[in-house]
């Protein structure tokens, strides 16, 4: 096994860090939205590492199984807000007036 690239290939750290704009207010949406690219960017990567691997490109499994279970966790709290979202919304619309 080949360690001389050990640290070499980098992994998006936290896939719901602040999402940086140059507008002075954002809006929800654009805020959401940017949450969501870096998500994607995360799972995107996980399966870059994932191919990688398989394909032999790459000797260090260890980064791709980090990068695997970061994508994971991202998907699970992405899903879990998604549906804490639309229970509320439905709640809100079962209010009586």
């Amino acid at each position: 096994m080949n360690v001389s690239n050990v640290g070499s290939i980098k992994i998006n750290q936290n896939p719901f860090q602040k999402v940086e704009s140059n507008q002075t207010n954002t809006s929800f949406s654009n805020m959401l939205q940017g949450y969501l690219d870096n998500v994607d960017s995360t799972v995107k990567q996980a399966d870059d590492l994932s191919t990688k691997v398989a394909t032999g490109q790459i000797d260090n499994v260890h980064d791709a199984v980090i990068a695997s279970q970061k994508a994971k966790l991202a998907l699970e709290l992405t899903v879990t807000v998604r549906d804490k979202a639309v229970e509320a919304y439905q709640d809100i619309m079962r209010m009586q007036i």
